[in-house]
């Protein structure tokens, strides 16, 4: 089985290493071939995500069983592209359309916030002590979204002064259980249990 999954960047590139460990031992012999689409930015939307979605399925030779779209809620437009997740999802469903192969997903607000319940780890690689922002990842918002906040971390930090999305990422999930950031991030859980739903795996409760 083949899963396309349209990404936006570098950060959610190094991600998909990790969430294959993740997965494999919950999906022994079932297993899919996950197929990361980056756009190095926003991906597609209206008539565009609809036609990007249609030639994955429908590819002559090796199209994807199914497709999943990640976006961040927070795009960086303004005014804001989505009000939340539940906005993003629903925008991208009509979009595509009746389509049972897609499974629309949004990091709420970006993809760095599956990152904060690791916050120890981000302290250390960046070298600051700075206290967590809060107890709920998802609820850190557009004024100050995630990637903001672990960037002027590291800007401030007495280790490495830039947060570099691709390799800092991967040294953050670097041998960690995602179960921790699932369990902390409703909108994580969601995207890991549709692989897991598709490939007729266990879903993370």
């Amino acid at each position: 089985m083949k899963i396309a999954i349209l990404i936006e960047g570098k950060t959610e590139k190094s991600f998909i290493p990790i969430l294959r460990e993740f997965l494999q031992p919950r999906l022994v012999g079932r297993m899919p071939r996950l197929d990361p689409l980056p756009y190095d930015g926003r991906i597609p939307t209206g008539d565009k995500l609809k036609r990007v979605v249609t030639n994955l399925l429908n590819a002559s030779n090796n199209s994807a069983d199914a497709v999943i779209a990640l976006t961040d809620v927070y795009t960086g437009t303004n005014p804001p592209a989505f009000k939340d997740a539940t906005d993003a999802k629903l925008k991208m469903r009509k979009w595509v359309g009746n389509e049972t192969r897609f499974y629309p997903h949004a990091a709420q607000y970006d993809f760095e916030a599956w990152l904060l319940p690791y916050w120890p780890d981000i302290t250390r690689l960046a070298g600051h002590n700075e206290a967590p922002p809060g107890h709920n990842p998802e609820q850190v918002n557009h004024n100050n979204p995630p990637a903001h906040r672990i960037s002027n971390l590291f800007r401030c930090g007495s280790g490495r002064k830039c947060y570099v999305k691709g390799r800092d990422a991967a040294r953050i999930l670097r041998g960690k259980d995602l179960s921790v950031a699932a369990n902390a991030c409703p909108e994580l859980k969601s995207f890991m249990n549709t692989i897991l739903s598709i490939c007729n795996g266990n879903l993370l409760a």
